[in-house]
């Protein structure tokens, strides 16, 4: 006959076939792994989010340019009311939030590249873009 063991005394306990474990030796072992699976989960969502930011600056850049170079070229061939076409793309660019930073005339081409203004993650940045402008040429 075995004698009988109790739990604590560095023993198995009887009919469990596993050794106790010392009391307090691992506690608050799982707050600490939940607070470092929080604290990844809140750099991962920062990360996300200053990746948005990013992507949503460049495309209002795109957009400014866009318009800036089709408001340049529409100035440089309107026969009924011609302007200066870098003018019309500095307003143009000027009214959609962004800063035009060249603007050249190749031809019947407008080329302009502009910048915007942006903050990532509270970071002051600019984001930019060109984009080119003119009638299409026949194949």
């Amino acid at each position: 006959m075995r004698p009988f063991l109790t739990p604590g005394n560095g023993t198995r306990a009887c009919g469990t076939g596993r050794a106790a474990a010392p009391a307090g030796r691992e506690r608050g072992s799982g707050t600490v792994m939940v607070l470092g699976i929080i604290a990844v989960a809140l750099c991962l969502a920062l990360g996300a989010a200053g990746l948005i930011q990013a992507q949503s600056a460049a495309g209002r850049a795109r957009s400014a340019a866009d318009l800036a170079a089709l408001a340049g070229a529409t100035a440089l061939s309107s026969v009924l009311a011609p302007a200066d076409p870098c003018a019309t793309a500095q307003r143009v660019a000027q009214a959609n939030g962004a800063e035009l930073g060249t603007c050249e005339i190749d031809g019947e081409d407008v080329t302009v590249m502009v910048t915007v203004p942006t903050r990532v993650l509270g970071i002051p940045r600019r984001a930019g873009a060109a984009a080119r402008a003119g009638p299409v040429n026949p194949l």
